[in-house]
């Protein structure tokens, strides 16, 4: 579904993948899967965020894919992933390790990309035997570990017990999203990006998040409203990159400073000025450039190491 709704030209335009398959996660769930790039390059994989799909990582799969195996996945109810009754932070543990485990051979290690959603999938996942065994590295991109309602800025006005009963009200509606037009773009930009965010920018995480079935929407909203995985930052122990645009609303600098303060082993905090909590798509050469260093400091190094 995402594919046929996401833009089908310019920058942010899914790239054909090299292969697909279907992951299968502990409770069954199956997990749509894509490979980019040349089998037996540097592995990297990418684990979007709430109401997004693999086309959120167009331009990071377009630019990697040239000399990385670029490894993408739509979480469960997004995307041509299909929907399941059980949605925790568990199961995105759960399925973030059977993509490593599908997809990487018995000890290769990958830098692993999360944003926002696909960041707390990271965190989730940080103590799992797979995760460990297969991640050099850790890009996370505008998120958060706890309290994300409360932190967040959707609604202008002092931070308390009204303004989070209003963001939750915002964020868990289960009103259908409607088709892309003029006002729907206003609206999700100002809720998600930055004020200076090109009108192609928008137009294609409009797209990708308006694709997302409001059901999803909804009973994802609810497992974001009560996360709770500091515990998983303190167990996040490779070396972790951490970015974050300074309009972003979603998950506020506050949040991403919390996380570099805690992370066993922040290897840097990047603040992007008037960019929003869509850091892929509306700074993509950066994004795609700090899991470049990833890769060239972490994953050549332990190759090195080990021939």
């Amino acid at each position: 579904m995402s594919r046929l709704l996401s833009v089908d030209s310019g920058p942010y335009a899914p790239p054909a993948p090299a292969r697909e398959l279907t992951a299968v996660s502990a409770d069954g769930a199956r997990l749509h899967v894509e490979v980019h790039g040349p089998e037996g390059a540097p592995a990297v994989v990418l684990a979007h965020g709430w109401t997004c799909s693999t086309a959120f990582w167009a331009a990071q799969i377009r630019d990697l894919a040239a000399d990385h195996r670029v490894v993408a996945y739509d979480q469960r109810g997004h995307g041509r992933s299909p929907a399941s009754p059980a949605c925790s932070t568990d199961t995105l543990a759960d399925d973030l390790e059977a993509v490593l485990e599908a997809t990487l051979a018995p000890g290769e290690q990958a830098v692993v990309a999360g944003h926002s959603m696909g960041g707390m999938t990271v965190m989730a996942a940080s103590g799992r035997t797979a995760f460990r065994e297969h991640t050099a590295a850790v890009l996370l991109c505008s998120t958060g570990s706890s309290q994300l309602v409360a932190a967040s800025t959707v609604v202008p006005m002092r931070p308390g017990r009204l303004r989070t009963w209003l963001t939750r009200r915002i964020l868990g509606s289960r009103a259908p999203l409607g088709p892309v037009t003029p006002l729907a773009r206003r609206i999700l930009k100002y809720g998600t990006m930055g004020p200076g965010s090109a009108p192609h920018m928008v137009e294609a995480c409009a797209r990708i998040v308006h694709a997302c079935p409001r059901k999803v929407r909804h009973t994802w909203s609810h497992v974001l409203d009560l996360l709770d995985l500091d515990h998983g930052v303190r167990e996040l122990d490779v070396p972790t990159a951490v970015v974050v645009g300074t309009a972003d609303r979603l998950t506020p600098p506050v949040q991403a400073r919390a996380l570099a303060a805690a992370l066993p082993h922040c290897t840097g905090l990047t603040e992007l000025p008037g960019i929003g909590h869509m850091t892929p798509v509306e700074a993509p050469e950066l994004v795609t450039g700090k899991i470049r260093e990833l890769v060239h400091a972490h994953i050549q190094v332990v190759s090195e190491e080990s021939a």
